[in-house]
């Protein structure tokens, strides 16, 4: 069964910073394409970043580019995203997914206010 957890959310100012990490099992996770989504209230789903199983060509949404950077450690099984110079647009749920499917896991709330 495919598990996916994500924690590291918290409450943080405006141009804070957060890691992200997201705790895979119950496939090949060094073979398999991952990304980073997240829906803020009301908003439909957003995809904002992706990475391959090597960890070739990270890509980000526009709305990121520049201050998100997504990464993995295969030998944990691990997913991650550091966020920087946080927004208050960047207030959203955030889950991990496998690429292309509808598997994600429970979500890690990040909220930006001051």
């Amino acid at each position: 069964e495919v598990q996916l957890v994500e924690s590291g959310g918290d409450l943080v100012q405006p141009g804070g910073s957060l890691r992200l990490s997201c705790a895979a099992s119950g496939f090949i996770f060094a073979a398999a394409p991952m990304s980073w989504v997240r829906q803020a209230p009301g908003k439909e789903l957003e995809w904002i970043s992706s990475i391959s199983g090597g960890s070739s060509n990270p890509r980000y949404a526009d709305a990121v580019k520049g201050r998100f950077t997504i990464s993995r450690d295969n030998a944990k099984s691990t997913l991650y995203l550091r966020l920087n110079s946080l927004k208050t647009e960047d207030t959203a749920m955030y889950y991990c997914a496998i690429t292309g499917s509808t598997n994600r896991g429970q979500g890690t709330q990040v909220t930006v206010s001051s």
